[in-house]
């Protein structure tokens, strides 16, 4: 499970469902969510993707909003949502655990100096008043803070969420979590 993913509701169904089944929830950053895989750290992994399918069952969750992050005092809040037009002149921090991949964002200005190492750590830079950071809407979410506010970047690609596996492990439990996952009822053919 990476920053920012809420599994709660899957969490319930599997205890409503498997009661006598232990589910773990393993933290991993989304940089080593496809080594904790094949490593067999974990049995499933909500992962973002791309992730290198060779050997795995992906199914695709859903894609998440990308936003830009901004100190609340910025002109930038004015906007209801923002495009990269409107970003042109911003300074743009980029943190080391990006999950977006390279973004073209034209006419923005790239930092100076050592990358934050944390989303969290960009936030705080940003809430200070000084420059942008675009990320997933869960990651704003969940560092949250008052001096920061966020808009949709039109036109950003989303980040998108899936389940993995690998292939090779698939199991009755793995059925089972698909099932909840995809939201099948207890009382589907599938399970």
């Amino acid at each position: 499970m990476f920053p920012g993913a809420s599994p709660g509701i899957w969490v319930d169904r599997w205890r409503d469902r498997l009661p006598d089944v232990p589910l773990e929830l393993i933290p991993t950053e989304a940089a080593d969510q496809e080594r904790a895989l094949r490593a067999g750290e974990v049995d499933a992994a909500l992962v973002r993707l791309p992730v290198d399918r060779g050997g795995l069952h992906v199914i695709p969750l859903y894609e998440e909003t990308t936003v830009v992050a901004f100190g609340s005092d910025s002109s930038l809040a004015a906007a209801e949502e923002l495009t990269f037009d409107d970003l042109a002149g911003e300074i743009l921090f980029v943190p080391t655990d990006d999950v977006l991949g390279p973004l073209e964002v034209p006419g923005v200005v790239a930092a100076r100096g050592p990358r934050p190492q944390t989303t969290a750590e960009a936030l705080e830079t940003v809430a200070a008043g000084v420059g942008i950071v675009i990320l997933p809407l869960s990651l704003v979410r969940m560092h949250r803070r008052r001096d920061v506010a966020h808009r949709p970047l039109v036109g950003a690609p989303a980040s998108a969420v899936a389940l993995a596996w690998l292939a090779e492990r698939t199991s009755p439990e793995i059925e089972a979590l698909v099932g909840i996952v995809r939201g099948r009822t207890t009382r589907s053919s599938r399970g």
